[in-house]
């Protein structure tokens, strides 16, 4: 509901801020994150993010490979071919927000690929609940799906929330896992770029991970103040509402008239592959599932 008022609001009203209400909306989404490492304490976000570690790792190698392939089959350019890959691979709009600046994208690329992004983004916040109901999956098992699967951070717990607090959590901690891979991926199309352009740009790295660990440490540190701990929890769960409504604020017509047929059909392409394909071996029970109860 917060996602559909905030494409609502921009769409018929319009958001004469929406630069600066998505720079708030990333602060707050990371804070929220932040909140939720309260609620988990540091062994339980160690063990289950050395598994997440190692199976996130190997479906980023996988999801740029075929996004890669996919672009030149689209024939799309390779700024723009990179940024939907690596998008769909690791945090979506974030994954293109770091990368862009190390391969010297242009705006039309990044505007592109963002737009693709966040429609994609938008529907899997909706769908997967819906599909993790029908097909009668787990917590575990929908949160590992989703992790995986879903392009941001935030519809990744706004969703995994929808269906349940063990996916929350779980999800919250594998997604987190997947986010580290930006830092070997953004060295590596940094190294890139060197050899092929002679520069790169600066790297953005994804701090917010670093203190949500902190703050499962400060759990299991400090166990009297569990309750509070709990209630901080509590608040950034609510938080995230606020963050999906700013994120749906976001939406302009201008970014929907931006979305090429070709980059969009590669991006839902891709998608529609690493969903189905991890939903298949999520069933199939040949992806490990994490626990955090």
């Amino acid at each position: 509901m917060a996602l559909a008022g905030g494409i609502a609001f921009a769409l018929l009203l319009g958001n004469p801020f929406a630069a600066r209400v998505g720079r708030i909306s990333g602060l707050l989404l990371k804070i929220c994150v932040v909140g939720l490492g309260f609620g988990l304490p540091l062994a339980t976000v160690f063990s289950a993010g050395t598994t997440g570690l190692w199976v996130t790792g190997i479906g980023v190698l996988a999801i740029l490979a075929s996004g890669m392939l996919l672009a030149r089959a689209f024939a799309l350019d390779s700024q723009c071919g990179s940024l939907i890959s690596v998008g769909t691979a690791i945090c979506g709009g974030s994954a293109i927000a770091a990368v862009s600046p190390v391969i010297g994208a242009r705006s039309d690329a990044i505007s592109m690929s963002m737009a693709c992004v966040f429609v994609l983004n938008a529907l899997a916040l909706y769908l997967f609940p819906w599909l993790g109901g029908l097909l009668d999956l787990n917590q575990s098992q929908f949160a590992t799906w989703a992790a995986i699967a879903i392009h941001d951070t935030s519809s990744v717990v706004g969703a995994a929330a929808t269906f349940g607090d063990q996916a929350l959590a779980e999800a919250t901690v594998l997604k987190l896992a997947r986010a580290l891979w930006i830092v070997p991926v953004v060295i590596g199309f940094m190294l890139f770029a060197r050899r092929e352009q002679g520069r790169a740009g600066r790297i953005t790295w994804p701090l917010f991970v670093a203190l949500f660990v902190l703050a499962a440490a400060l759990r299991s540190l400090l166990p009297a103040l569990e309750i509070q701990f709990d209630f901080v929890a509590g608040a950034a769960r609510r938080g995230l509402v606020l963050v999906l409504f700013l994120i749906g604020s976001g939406l302009s017509l201008t970014m929907l008239r931006s979305l090429g047929w070709r980059p969009m059909a590669h991006a839902a392409l891709l998608w529609l592959l690493v969903s189905s394909s991890t939903l298949a071996l999520v069933m199939s029970d040949l992806l490990p599932s994490i626990s955090t109860s």
